[in-house]
């Protein structure tokens, strides 16, 4: 009887929760108790207990408000050209869950995400989790399993009390700072900054490629002690319409090619990569042909994506000002003779109304989709949006991101384009409905 309790105990300890990555991603949803916690503590207790918190790997954490994932989509890149194990942890994602967690620029598997979140379910005990919570300790788990040599980790939200944050930064990167997710970092652009500068450390090299950082971003490293390199003042770039240029004190890289041919911006976050790479040189060197290679064949999903054809369409995640600034910048770039059709969908969080200013200004006709997400906000809310504005504008409504498309498809000329933007979901969308 006792060889039979033991057998039995032996099947249940050896049993997943679930089987299924769906599964996983649904009960994750509904754990805990909020969709967002900011803190450490619980996410701490459970990679100590998983034994994550003094790894192997080399750690260079990426901070901002936009431009963070095109930055490490970079870094990624050059590293891996140099012939690096890289481990990336980015989010949210656009398709599929994996692509948030990647080893050597391939997406993990359903297999080992499921295998990865059991370890952390059991390490768990009775610590309740959030969803983000869960991804990001997977992504450390496996960059474990995989023997990475470096792990480029994406902050999710702010950075002090970040996921993430509970390693500490080898490097340290803080891309352009802006206005967003007030509920949880503030109103201004010092709050915020300080709360970027969380993922700094004492003598850890910290880089910002905002040419106009916060001073409270500047505060902090002089209290941490932590050395900061920043665009304009110890590093440079300049460009024209075939390349650009990065300079140091030191060292001057001309000819360079440009990441995207019409996102300025791009130019931008490879600067601050390129400034990252140069701290961390002494111990992974780069050459400038892995750098030049990885410009050059920089491409980014869903960031001023052009899908050619008769009538082009353009994705772009941008869902805050400043990312829909340089939307605007760079659909200004590309001649259109035609009609631009926005379609816009966005989260509830964002401010929905300085984001259609900016669109307003080479909007021809508005196409409003209701995201069916528990974040989404409707289409009739981002309607009244605009028209506060005045004017009688040429609006439509929809329930989906499909339904949009297929009405704009059938009503455009040859000389139109198609904006699809305002979030990763109303991107994601318009990508399946394309494919």
């Amino acid at each position: 009887m006792k060889s039979k309790l033991k057998k039995m105990n032996d099947v249940s300890a050896n049993r997943l929760r679930f089987r299924s990555l769906e599964k996983w991603l649904q009960w994750q949803e509904s754990l805990h108790f909020t969709a967002i916690e900011l803190g450490l503590e619980r996410c701490r207790r459970v990679a100590n207990n998983m034994g994550l918190l003094n790894p192997s790997y080399n750690v260079i954490s990426v901070a901002g408000t936009n431009g963070k994932g095109s930055s490490i989509a970079l870094l990624d890149r050059i590293l891996l050209n140099a012939g690096y194990k890289v481990g990336r942890y980015t989010s949210p994602h656009l398709l599929r869950y994996n692509e948030r967690i990647c080893i050597n620029g391939i997406s993990v598997s359903d297999a080992e995400l499921c295998e990865s979140f059991d370890r952390i379910d059991r390490a768990r005990g009775d610590i309740s989790l959030t969803y983000f919570e869960f991804g990001t300790l997977a992504a450390l788990d496996l960059f474990r399993q995989h023997d990475v040599q470096l792990a480029i980790l994406e902050v999710g939200l702010g950075g002090r009390l970040d996921a993430v944050n509970i390693l500490d930064a080898d490097a340290a990167l803080v891309t352009s700072i802006d206005i967003d997710h007030q509920e949880w970092l503030g109103n201004d652009r010092e709050t915020i900054g300080r709360e970027k500068a969380g993922i700094f450390r004492n003598l850890a090299p910290a880089i910002c490629s905002d040419p106009n950082p916060p001073q409270s971003l500047l505060n902090c490293s002089e209290a941490l002690g932590t050395p900061i390199s920043l665009l304009g003042r110890e590093y440079w770039f300049d460009y024209d319409d075939i390349s650009w240029s990065w300079s140091t004190p030191d060292m001057c890289l001309e000819g360079l090619p440009r990441p995207m041919k019409y996102s300025d911006f791009q130019i931008q976050n490879a600067s601050g990569v390129l400034m990252v790479l140069n701290k961390i040189q002494n111990e992974y060197p780069v050459s400038v042909d892995d750098i030049k290679q990885g410009l050059g064949s920089f491409r980014l999903t869903g960031r001023f994506q052009i899908i050619p054809g008769d009538i082009p369409k353009i994705l772009d995640v941008a869902h805050n000002r400043e990312s829909m600034k340089a939307l605007v910048n760079n659909l200004k770039m590309i001649s259109c003779q035609g009609r631009t059709h926005i379609i816009l969908g966005m989260l509830k969080d964002k401010d929905h109304r300085l984001v259609i200013k900016e669109l307003k200004e080479v909007a021809s006709s508005w196409h409003f989709v209701t995201i069916s997400h528990n974040r989404g906000i409707e289409a009739k809310i981002l309607t009244s949006e605009l028209r506060s504005f005045g004017g009688d504008e040429n609006v439509s409504e929809y329930t989906s991101v499909k339904e949009a498309l297929d009405k704009i498809c059938k009503l455009s000329m040859p000389d139109d384009r198609i904006v699809i933007t305002g979030s990763f979901y109303t991107v994601g969308s318009a990508i399946q409905y394309i494919n």
